[in-house]
């Protein structure tokens, strides 16, 4: 221990303080190359980001641009396919899959942000709900001053992402730009020791679209000649270059070995690096592709499509990480504003052009406007040589512009040597526009782009949707809103379809003022006598005024209904519905809202559009209610262990989905005011006989509901199935059966809150999953590939209560001490922790970007981290106290492979990616020790001062740590700062 007590006085010496000394005034912070970013991605979940793994790769190869992804969550939410992982755990897992499927292109900076992924949903308030909205927008500013991208792709922040949580990813990429731009926005982090500076990303890539015409797929520059369907400006990549990976001798696909891979081919490869997520080894040999990116924001000169050079495979590139081909120097910033976005044909409006020269003053010259044909403006005018000019024109549409389209206006910058390109949209719209009411997720949008980003509005607002039960009545407002300069008046009128009557089809409004508005309410009348064979139906609505007309289309779905009946006596839980327990309506389940091309008929999946497939009745009796689902099925799926008794999805299965107060899409909080439970007919759990299992799942408290794991979230629920085992997963084992029952009581204090009797919403979904062995195996494996039916069959309607049926309970009240609001949801599995991951603690050790975005600390110094025989020794010195964790690992961390593969010149960077036999892409052994990189993991709690701690070894850690053992410590102080630590162990002599 002589060394060590040497370092112990030289440490004495260290702290004992040094006498302070004038700082000179911090440059400008710029992100150093092991930092920089140049462009970046930004997804909800691991797999979301796929569709940049090609074109990084090439940019980073032939252009040295480096990509960069910021991860909002890691994906815990979801099932597992392939393990028994959940929660963290889980974590930890779909992050080394994730970082597999994009390092061979060249990114290998994931910014984790560690906020927790509950369930799918598809509401962005929901997912702000969970997220901590303001937090993570915070990590997210962080992660962008830091990395200094140049150009952001991601998510369009719609409500067409679907998905809640890739909705709010997209509105963090509008957001995000904002605020790493203004001051004012997280000043914290613009001070100090650690200060960044604000950063202005140069192009968003976020929500337009890359529809159009022309183009190729087959050479070099490939959005050559393209012409854009939209106003958006167009970027494509060819990935048919040759990448620096070749094949692997004895490839199932056939190809030379030692060729090149192309770009491609080692995206669809990357592509399927997430067994978890049911994804299967990528076995095929892919064709060449043009991926698009569509422009919705730039602040910089570009290309339009019109010209040549924006067909090259590097204009996305374009002003922002290289020179524009106009000749305007790296750095000059050209973008374009509207005095406002809404404009009605022949009121004119403002429009600036905004310049700024990246060091010294701008070039003198002209700016010109090109505005639509018809159109007219002022100008050109002249760029004063400043550093930077606002310079605005008026701007008059044509009297006959077509209404509710966008029109682009484009601005050039002409210096006499170069020029530079910019251009934006507006949107005509009528003088007086007639609007459905929005409401919950819809209205929040829209409030979302006037109050937050205006210029995403772009892309376009929500939709007009609403729902109505079978036989029932609903009111529908129409707001009227003033666009125009004048006073106006007229009618508002409904082109109802078959079936649907209303108290009147025309309705006047008063005089409005301009910018006013108001509403015009009907009373339409569903009048079907039963559910249609098209839930969804169109409603025109028609505005009208002096001298035109606006339109826009409701969509309404029509639920069915239903009168639960109330049963003299309790039904017994048998899986048997005897005489008088169901004296209610019987339900049709046969409807496919999603699997269809898995499902050949009644036999096959329950499907029928006359009843004959699977069917449910209802009751109540008490405080409960009693379910009884018959399902027709000719094959047996996989059965799943009491661990895997979640994720309902991957093995035959039926949902029970409750809204007790039939208002959880009107509250914005979507299933998480819900109860819903995915009922297993049969399972591989001998314990208890191999019989039902059941969990929540998306709801106001998921987890286990039933057998050892039982969380305690579905009191009283009571389950009997019909449906018996085959015994086996194994397909030489006959699976043929031909369906089951399942009978099913579900309390309703169970529920997260009272029911309402009058307004019940209700939905049941069978899953048929069938034989999903891989191809060349005789296994089941733990996969979706189902077809999901329901009562109300409408695609991804297990998020949306309020497109489930409608029930009443005739004769019920729920006990007046039962909460009519419900509780904060649980979700039971909580997210990783960034410091519980040595891939994350790796990276930002080496990037210097603090752990999930959040506050960097330096509070910790590591003096010294040596092995000696049998035991690590650490000595630290810390300025505050914290927590250390600590990893040892050994081998590469930056991708482990997810596959196995009997190539045997696959090595990496390769990384087992390719079959060399049909029966290749098993998966290898992952827990508990990220298979096998993880020696050794420890923790303290270490106080302020010199610290020296030990880590016992076993002889064959040792051993393992000799030749590349690293040392990866994260240190969390008590206010959430963090620091990363990658050391090189050492050996004492």
């Amino acid at each position: 221990m002589k060394r060590l007590g040497v370092l112990l006085s030289v440490v004495a010496l260290l702290v004992a303080g040094l006498p302070a000394t004038a700082q000179a005034q911090p440059a400008p912070y710029k992100a150093d190359r092991a930092t920089k970013i140049d462009v970046m991605g930004e997804w909800a979940h691991p797999d979301d980001d796929t569709s940049i793994i090609g074109p990084c790769g090439v940019w980073h190869q032939r252009y040295g641009v480096k990509c960069g992804v910021i991860m909002v969550t890691r994906g815990e939410g979801g099932g597992n396919a392939v393990g028994t992982e959940l929660g963290p755990d889980l974590g930890l897992r779909r992050e080394n899959e994730d970082r597999v499927a994009h390092y061979r292109s060249g990114t290998v900076d994931i910014f984790n942000l560690d906020r927790i992924d509950f369930f799918y949903n598809q509401s962005a308030p929901l997912t702000q709900y969970f997220w901590d909205e303001e937090e993570t927008l915070r990590r997210v500013t962080r992660v962008i001053r830091t990395t200094q991208p140049e150009i952001y792709i991601g998510f369009t922040p719609t409500l067409a992402a679907g998905h809640g949580n890739h909705q709010q990813a997209g509105r963090l990429i509008w957001e995000g730009v904002l605020a790493a731009a203004d001051p004012t926005r997280f000043p914290e982090q613009l001070r100090g020791k650690d200060a960044l500076s604000t950063w202005q990303v140069k192009k968003v890539f976020s929500g337009g679209s890359t529809a159009g015409t022309g183009g190729t797929t087959t050479a070099a520059n490939c959005t050559t000649g393209f012409v854009p369907a939209s106003a958006d400006t167009v970027a494509g990549v060819w990935t048919g270059y040759d990448s620096p990976y070749k094949w692997p001798a004895g490839n199932v696909q056939g190809r030379p070995a030692g060729t090149a891979k192309s770009w491609q081919q080692v995206a669809d490869e990357g592509r399927a690096a997430y067994p978890t997520q049911s994804r299967v080894m990528f076995k095929g040999t892919s064709v060449p592709a043009c991926p698009k990116f569509a422009m919705t924001q730039a602040f910089v000169p570009f290309q339009p499509n019109s010209s040549p050079a924006a067909g090259r495979d590097d204009a996305i590139l374009f002003g922002a990480t290289k020179p524009d081909p106009g000749g305007l120097p790296v750095g000059t910033l050209q973008y374009l504003t509207f005095s406002r976005f809404a404009n009605v044909a022949g009121e004119p409006f403002r429009a600036t052009v905004h310049l700024r020269a990246p060091r010294g003053k701008l070039a003198k010259g002209n700016i010109t406007l090109t505005v639509p044909p018809g159109w007219t403006t002022d100008g050109p005018k002249r760029v004063p040589g400043r550093a930077d000019a606002a310079i605005t024109f008026t701007v008059t549409p044509s009297t006959s512009a077509p209404v509710n389209q966008l029109a682009k206006i484009s601005a050039l910058y002409s210096t006499g040597k170069a020029t530079g390109y910019t251009d934006n949209v507006v949107r005509i719209v009528s003088a007086t526009e007639g609007r459905f009411q929005r409401w919950g997720n819809w209205q929040e949008y829209d409030e979302w782009l006037a109050q937050t980003a205006p210029q995403a509005t772009r892309l376009g607002r929500s939709p007009a949707i609403q729902s109505i039960g079978v036989g029932r009545t609903l009111d529908v407002p129409v707001v009227v809103h003033n666009w125009s300069a004048t006073p106006q008046s007229g009618n508002v009128s409904l082109a109802l379809p078959a079936n649907f009557t209303a108290d009147a089809t025309t309705k006047p409004y008063p005089t409005v003022a301009p910018g006013a508005e108001t509403t015009v309410t009907f009373k339409v009348t569903n009048i079907d006598a039963t559910l249609p064979a098209t839930q969804n139906v169109d409603v025109p609505i028609t505005t009208t005024y002096a001298g035109g007309t606006g339109s826009e289309t409701l969509t309404l779905s029509v639920v069915p209904t239903t009168a639960i009946a109330q049963t003299t006596t309790a039904p017994a839980v048998d899986g048997t519905a005897s005489d008088g327990e169901y004296p209610g309506q019987t339900l049709d389940l046969g409807r496919i809202w999603q699997g269809a091309s898995t499902c050949t008929g009644i036999d096959d999946c329950g499907v029928s559009a006359t009843g004959e497939g699977s069917t449910a009745k209802v009751s109540w009796s008490g405080d409960a209610l009693y379910f009884f689902v018959h399902v027709r099925d000719d094959y047996q799926s996989y059965a799943v262990t009491p661990a895997e008794c979640v994720g309902h999805w991957q093995a035959d299965s039926v949902e029970i989905l409750l809204d007790p107060r039939g208002t959880a899409s009107q509250a914005l909080m979507d299933t998480a005011n819900t109860f819903k439970l995915g009922v297993f007919p049969f399972s591989n759990d001998a314990a208890r006989g191999n019989g039902p299992c059941w969990s929540r799942d998306a709801d106001n408290h998921q987890g286990y509901s039933s057998g050892a794991l039982d969380t305690g979230n579905a009191p009283g629920v009571e389950v009997a199935s019909t449906a018996t085992w085959v015994g086996s997963n194994e397909t030489t084992v006959p699976h043929t059966y031909t369906g089951y029952d399942l009978e099913v009581k579900i309390p309703l204090a169970t529920l997260p809150a009272a029911v309402d009797p009058a307004n019940l919403g209700l939905n049941i979904t069978p899953y048929d999953n069938d034989d999903t062995s891989a191809a060349g195996t005789t296994t089941l494996r733990h996969i979706d590939q189902s077809t999901r039916l329901g009562w109300s069959a409408l695609g991804s309607v297990q998020s949306d209560p309020y497109r489930w049926g409608r029930a009443t309970m005739p004769g019920y009240t729920p006990p007046a001490d039962r909460p009519t609001t419900p509780a904060p949801p649980d979700v039971s599995n909580p997210n990783l922790n960034g410091a519980l991951s040595p891939q994350t603690i790796a990276q930002s050790a080496r990037n210097h970007v603090p752990i999930s975005g959040r506050v960097p600390t330096n509070d910790l110094k590591i003096l010294y981290a040596g092995l000696r025989p049998g035991a690590l020794d650490v000595l630290t010195h810390a300025s505050a106290p914290g927590t250390a964790r600590l990893f040892l690992t050994s081998g590469d961390l930056g991708a482990i492979p997810v596959y196995t593969t009997s190539c045997t010149t696959d090595p990496p960077p390769n990384y087992g990616l390719t079959p060399c036999a049909v029966t290749d892409g098993g998966i290898p052994p992952w827990a508990p020790d990220l298979s096998g990189r993880l020696v050794k993991q420890s923790s303290k709690q270490l106080t302020r001062g010199v610290q020296h701690w030990s880590v016992p070894l076993t002889a064959a850690q040792q051993t393992k740590l000799k030749t590349d053992g690293h040392l990866l410590l994260s240190y969390e102080t008590p206010d959430d700062k963090v620091q990363a630590f990658d050391l090189k162990l050492s050996r004492r002599p």
